[in-house]
């Protein structure tokens, strides 16, 4: 009786089984940690992105969503925010300490 019933499962869920395995096969590993996007590029931390983005507000007119977009570490030490306020974009550098050295339009 076992037998009838593994059987009608292979016969059924076989297939099913070896796409599994198969496509599972084909997924490369993940990078190793130093690897990866998020710890190679070093981005401004969340609060130092708000600022920036409070401070491209006036620039923007009143009224405009202004959102943090892309965020880098320059050279000298301080950190570039890329911004979009409602489809109008924005550069602003920012200190460790927190202040904004400039908002530019792009």
């Amino acid at each position: 009786m076992l037998d009838i019933i593994a059987k009608g499962i292979s016969g059924r869920f076989g297939p099913l089984f070896v796409g599994a395995v198969l496509l599972s096969a084909c997924t490369p590993p993940p990078p190793p940690p130093e690897n990866m996007s998020r710890t190679s590029t070093q981005t401004a931390p969340a609060d130092l992105q708000l600022l920036c983005a409070n401070a491209a507000m006036g620039a923007a007119g009143a009224g405009a969503k202004v959102l943090p977009t892309s965020s880098r570490l320059l050279p000298d030490g301080t950190f570039g925010v890329d911004l979009d306020a409602g489809g109008r974009k924005f550069s602003c550098i920012v200190d460790n300490n927190g202040t904004v050295r400039s908002v530019q339009p792009v």
